[in-house]
């Protein structure tokens, strides 16, 4: 299988008493935007996206959360959303983003809300949280149990292939299949093990009642994670809070559908006043 380019600088930060390995892309001075990854998918594995927000004018940060690709693993029980979010404040300050965008996926989009409330509650760039897993106490269980994860990370860790990781993904290009089974392996079992339980037992609803604007969610249309009465559950506790839709896309949005995805984050990154 070859390897595929990632066309991201690669650089080494200290943050939060972890050593934490960042992509950047794009031009200096241009607006910061930090991309925050799901629970298995260092930040390679959002290279297509990055790209596509540098050429909208961005300077994008992408981390390797910890526990993942080749940041620092932590110590046992230092994978709550705490933590996650005290590393975006280190990365910010270290790396001084100026109120920079966020762009959260799934447990990036969790984190993204923690950070926001926990260390920025009276000021922040646009949050674009994109199918933040709603799960949690007394809720409907994440829909991915904790064995599918380590079946994958498993598989990878004995050598997958894309063919493979399609059984997983079968709506996703070649490349991003490619890079999956190339990178997975170097997820933590004990971060993805915790994040998951983090999932059932952190209520991402208290972040999302706390928040202040500007923010919005992007789901898929026919993501199970944020079904549709979880999202008319999000719109009536936040009505402020604009929700989008991203037909024909399931949990991986952009994976599953990058055009309808860019359509509909592209006018919220482009427009001068940030959405409320």
């Amino acid at each position: 299988m070859p390897t595929v380019e990632i066309r991201g600088e690669r650089h080494e930060v200290r943050a939060n008493g972890l050593r934490h390995s960042i992509l950047t892309y794009g031009e200096p001075g241009a607006r910061d935007l930090l991309l925050l990854p799901g629970i298995t998918s260092p930040a390679v594995t959002a290279d297509f996206l990055a790209v596509r927000f540098a050429e909208l004018g961005h300077r994008v940060t992408v981390p390797d959360i910890r526990g993942r690709g080749e940041s620092d693993r932590a110590p046992a029980g230092a994978y709550r959303m705490q933590d996650y979010a005290a590393d975006v404040a280190g990365l910010v300050e270290a790396r001084d983003l100026r109120d920079p965008v966020i762009v959260g996926h799934s447990m990036g989009a969790r984190i993204a809300a923690a950070y926001a409330v926990r260390h920025t509650p009276d000021r922040h760039g646009l949050l674009v949280l994109v199918d933040p897993p709603v799960s949690g106490p007394g809720r409907a269980p994440y829909p991915t149990p904790r064995e599918a994860f380590l079946q994958q990370l498993h598989e990878a860790q004995r050598g997958t292939t894309a063919e493979e990781v399609r059984r997983f993904y079968p709506l996703w290009p070649e490349r991003e299949l490619q890079l999956r089974a190339q990178v997975l392996a170097s997820c933590d079992e004990t971060a993805v093990c915790e994040t998951h339980t983090g999932f059932e037992t952190e209520d991402f609803l208290d972040h999302w009642r706390a928040l202040t604007p500007p923010a919005v969610l992007v789901r898929g249309a026919d993501s199970p994670v944020v079904p549709a009465a979880a999202a008319d559950e999000l719109r009536r506790t936040r009505p402020d809070i604009e929700i989008h839709d991203v037909p024909g896309a399931g949990h991986m949005v952009p994976w599953d559908n990058l055009a309808g995805f860019l359509d509909t984050v592209r006018p919220l990154l482009l427009s001068p006043t940030p959405a409320t």
